[in-house]
């Protein structure tokens, strides 16, 4: 029965993981297409949200069922909580991407982004697409040490975040309102993407060591 459950719960963090790199790879084609308005390439990351949220509901309701008929303790009992929780910051993530792909269509087949800010938005992609991957590692290898260090890339993005509202704001902006708009939700989602991916290493390490992080191990999520 106990060889059963761990099966189980292994299978479960292992699609927990597939569901990281999934929505790193989101992140990765939604930056492309903001990036060059490619209009083909927004669409697939719409298409292929429906995959993420259907992997999302199949692994939360794999959980409850460990949970209503395992009756776990202790350790096994975080185990499912977090990976409960982790779900819905996965599904979050694919969900972030699926935004910056839903704005990149919507302003096709102008580009959404002024040139000036390409840069910060390119830097900001890759960062997603690490922080994704790291998750992915993260959830596979319960290493709490890698898990801590995620806090390295998201606060990199911080910094990034931070800088483009400088550019929003210097009086040479040029680009009219609806630009700004555009430029200030997208910041915001890879912002938000980032704080998900910190977050799962945050559960990995409760699950892991029964402790959660303080303050100055990671930052909390936001």
């Amino acid at each position: 029965m106990r060889t059963a459950y761990h099966e189980q719960l292994e299978a479960l963090t292992t699609q927990l993981g597939e569901m990281c790199g999934l929505a790193g790879a989101a992140m990765e084609r939604a930056t492309q297409a903001l990036l060059q308005a490619d209009l083909v390439l927004a669409e697939q990351v719409i298409t292929d949200h429906e995959q993420i949220a259907a992997m999302s509901a199949r692994a939360e309701e794999s959980a409850f069922v460990l949970l209503a008929l395992q009756a776990p303790v202790a350790g096994d009992l975080r185990a499912i909580v977090g990976s409960i929780q982790i779900v819905a910051d996965v599904d979050r993530m694919g969900a972030l991407a699926l935004h910056v792909a839903k704005i990149a269509r919507r302003r096709h087949p102008q580009h959404a982004l002024p040139e000036e800010v390409n840069g910060y938005f390119a830097e900001m992609g890759r960062l997603a697409v690490e922080l994704g991957n790291s998750a992915q590692e993260v959830l596979v290898t319960r290493d709490p040490e890698k898990a801590a260090r995620i806090s390295e890339d998201d606060d990199a993005m911080d910094d990034l975040h931070r800088h483009l509202f400088t550019v929003l704001m210097d009086k040479e902006w040029k680009h009219g309102v609806a630009a700004a708009v555009d430029v200030t939700l997208l910041g915001r989602f890879y912002e938000r993407f980032a704080d998900h991916a910190v977050e799962v290493a945050r559960r990995v390490i409760f699950q892991v060591t029964g402790k959660h992080p303080t303050e100055v191990d990671m930052p909390a999520s936001r």
